[in-house]
């Protein structure tokens, strides 16, 4: 009987579309956030700790294409540059998608900085109203 109970609700969250996801990571677009590649800067519409999304034209990058770049984030009292390097893996109409190669554990650490530091800033902001 257990098991049956057991199976139904596993069989149930399995219809769920929320529990598949292609994603390993959670994207993150609320961060203030740009991106320099080749001495020129991109706005970064999402990123994540695979990848991230910036706003370009498509027709400067080719796919598989990797990149050298400076990611800024505005955090509450300064400035973070996180240098990384990325591959092209798709583009589409003014929109260039790209996945970071693999992290030291430096620069994980330095993305983790900016998630906690918008974590704190929301917390605070929360407070105050």
């Amino acid at each position: 009987m257990f098991g049956k109970i057991l199976s139904g609700l596993m069989s149930s969250s399995k219809d769920d579309g929320d529990s598949v996801s292609r994603r390993r990571f959670a994207r993150r677009s609320g961060d203030s956030c740009v991106t320099i590649i080749n001495g020129k800067i991109y706005p970064v519409e999402n990123w994540s700790m695979g990848g991230l999304l910036i706003a370009a034209d498509d027709r400067l990058f080719a796919v598989e294409e990797s990149f050298e770049m400076t990611m800024k984030f505005k955090l509450r009292d300064s400035i973070l540059d996180i240098s990384h390097t990325a591959s092209v893996v798709r583009k589409s109409q003014s929109r260039v998608a790209m996945q970071f190669k693999p992290m030291t554990k430096a620069i994980r650490d330095n993305f983790q900085q900016v998630v906690d530091d918008f974590v704190s800033r929301n917390f605070i902001d929360s407070q105050l109203t």
